[in-house]
């Protein structure tokens, strides 16, 4: 998969800080080449203007959010990039404040010719410290955007008294348990910390909290819950790529985020999958270490999920 062009999604609500973030990593001296695809909400394209002009060629996408209805608009420019000299180190995705991020990450899965050719890295979101509990009232947006996330960046930690600071982190980890956070004022935040995350790797997340994946695991912020489910025993490659075909026909539409990482008897390497409602993609990624431990591990993150469902379809495709 290094062959892939690595994709981050960056999303966030209405004033979190997402161009400040996306100009930090235009601006800084990294070397490296990012195409950029700038999305916004409404007739008349204000972010362009908005964002430093740099090496860095912006498309901009003014016909309204990326959703089902543009997606083919996001195709049609990635598989332009793809066609162009040049080699990109990475493409940037910048959603409007109101985007579901879901359409955008699922384009990565569903089109050929996009999916052979880039990978999608990580979906990073900005949040707005000081506004979040009330933006998670009226704005389910904003609380989609927190349970996508493989990265979020706490931004307007300045504005917020260290009691506040906790209590939007505990809001946070009960709707996305695994995201990786990095506090921040302005959205200065290291560009190692949300490009090249390789999201496909549950390692990172397992650094964060070692005890996350252990069965039945469960954080739900009301209507937004986790589950997350693992095995010693190696699996069955047939039966689980039945099971968990079923599951995305069956509770796809409410599963936001699925990532695994697994292991399959007679097979020496991991297998890494995530999915996104209905669109689930995998591959082998290296050779298990003969010092780490051969589980598989599960999770997902979704609304309404049948969690008994969940659990027992899991533990049938354990060999035999």
């Amino acid at each position: 998969m290094s062959d892939k062009i690595p994709v981050t999604v960056l999303t966030g609500y209405f004033g979190a800080g997402k161009t400040t973030l996306l100009n930090r990593i235009l601006s800084e001296p990294h070397g490296k080449k990012y195409a950029v695809i700038v999305n916004e909400f409404g007739e008349i394209g204000i972010d362009n203007d908005l964002i430093v002009g740099a090496d860095e060629e912006v498309f901009e996408m003014n016909n309204g959010c990326v959703c089902c209805t543009v997606r083919g608009d996001l195709i049609r420019i990635i598989d332009g990039l793809l066609k162009r000299k040049g080699k990109f180190d990475g493409i940037l995705v910048e959603t409007t404040g109101l985007a579901d991020p879901a359409p955008v990450a699922q384009t990565f899965f569903v089109d050929e010719t996009v999916s052979g050719k880039t990978s999608l890295d990580a979906v990073v979101t900005v949040v707005d410290a000081k506004w979040l509990n009330d933006r998670l009232k009226d704005a389910p947006e904003a609380k989609n955007q927190i349970a996508f996330a493989d990265v979020i960046v706490l931004n307007k930690t300045d504005l917020v008294t260290p009691d506040e600071l906790k209590d939007v982190e505990l809001r946070i980890r009960a709707i996305n348990p695994f995201a990786k956070i990095h506090k921040t004022s302005r959205s200065a935040v290291a560009l190692d910390d949300v490009l090249s995350q390789g999201a496909f790797d549950l390692d990172r997340i397992l650094a964060i909290e070692p005890h996350f994946l252990e069965g039945g695991h469960h954080h739900h912020d009301e209507d937004v819950q986790s589950f997350s489910f693992s095995a010693d025993a190696p699996l069955d490659a047939k039966t689980f790529f039945a099971w968990i075909d079923n599951v995305s026909q069956i509770q796809g539409p409410n599963i936001l985020r699925a990532k695994g990482i697994l292991s399959f008897k007679d097979d020496p390497q991991r297998y890494v999958m995530q999915g996104v409602h209905m669109m689930f993609e995998g591959d082998h990624q290296r050779d298990w270490r003969e010092d780490e431990k051969r589980e598989s591990r599960i999770v997902f993150i979704g609304r309404d999920l049948n969690q008994k469902a969940l659990q027992e379809g899991f533990e049938a495709c354990i060999a035999k």
